[in-house]
C-alpha cells in the first residue's frame, strides 16, 4: 500500500513597519523650506531686478543662512528632547525610591487600562518593581509616553535638515545660474520649482500615509502663494 505524504508549508508573517519617521521628518522640514522660501526670494527679487547675477547671490545667501539656522534648529530640539528625557527618567528613579507604592499603583492602574483585572495587575506591578531599570523604563513609555532618544539624534537631524534645505534651494535657483534674463529665470524657475513640489509632495504623502495627490497638491499651493505674495510686494515696492 502507498503512503501519501503531505508536506505542510507554514508561511512566515512578516510585518512590515515604517521605521524611520524621524528622518523623513526632518527632510520634509528641510526640503519643503528650501524649496519654498529661496524660490520665493528669487521671484520676489525678479519683480525688482533685471539680473540673474544679484538674484543668484542672494538666493545662495539665503541658502546658507537658512541651512545654517533650520539646521541649528533642528539640534537644539533634538537636544532638548534628550535633555526632556533626562530629567524625566532621573525623576522616575527618585521616586521609586522616595514613594515605590504610589509607583506601583501607577503600574497597576496602566494595566488596568488595558483591562488586565486589579488583582493580576497589581502582581504584575509588584513583579516589575523587582527590576528597577525596567520598572522606570516601564514608565516612561507607558506613564508619560516618552521613548529614549537616539543619542546621535541631534547632530543626525541638523545634518539631515541643513541638506536637504541646500537641495531643496539650488532647484529654484538653477535657471538663473544659467539665463541671463531675469523674467525668463523667473518661468523656468516656476515651472521647475512647482514640479518639484509636486513630486516632493506626492512622496510625502507615500511615506507619511497620508493622500499622495493631495499632499501634492498642498504643497503646490503653498508654494505658488509663497512666490507670488512675494512677487507682487516686490512688484509693488519697486
Amino acid at each position: 500500500m502507498a503512503r501519501t505524504t503531505t508536506t505542510r508549508t507554514r508561511t512566515l508573517h512578516v510585518e512590515k513597519h515604517f521605521t524611520s519617521g524621524n528622518f523623513v521628518r526632518d527632510v520634509v522640514i528641510g526640503m519643503s523650506d528650501g524649496l519654498t522660501v529661496p524660490f520665493a526670494l528669487a521671484a520676489g527679487l525678479s519683480g525688482a531686478v533685471a539680473s540673474t547675477r544679484l538674484i543668484v547671490v542672494g538666493g545662495m545667501a539665503e541658502i546658507a543662512a537658512g541651512s545654517i539656522a533650520m539646521g541649528l534648529g533642528g539640534y537644539l530640539a533634538g537636544r532638548g528632547d534628550a535633555e526632556h528625557y533626562e530629567q524625566e527618567q532621573a525623576r522616575e528613579y527618585r521616586e521609586i525610591k522616595e514613594i515605590p507604592e504610589e509607583e506601583k499603583a501607577e503600574v497597576s492602574r496602566v494595566f488596568q487600562e488595558y483591562g488586565l483585572p486589579a488583582q493580576e495587575s497589581a502582581r504584575v506591578a509588584e513583579a516589575l518593581s523587582h527590576h528597577p531599570d525596567a520598572w522606570v523604563d516601564f514608565m516612561m513609555r507607558f506613564e508619560l509616553g516618552l521613548e529614549e532618544p537616539d543619542p546621535k539624534r541631534a547632530l543626525t537631524s541638523a545634518g539631515t535638515i541643513a541638506a536637504a534645505y541646500v537641495a531643496g534651494g539650488l532647484i529654484p535657483l538653477s535657471p538663473y545660474v544659467i539665463l541671463s534674463n531675469a523674467y525668463k529665470g523667473l518661468v523656468f524657475s516656476a515651472i521647475v520649482t512647482l514640479a518639484a513640489l509636486a513630486v516632493f509632495g506626492y512622496i510625502k504623502g507615500r511615506f507619511t500615509g497620508a493622500a499622495a495627490l493631495r499632499s501634492a497638491l498642498q504643497t503646490v499651493a503653498i508654494g505658488g502663494v509663497a512666490a507670488a505674495a512675494a512677487f507682487a510686494l516686490a512688484k509693488l515696492i519697486a
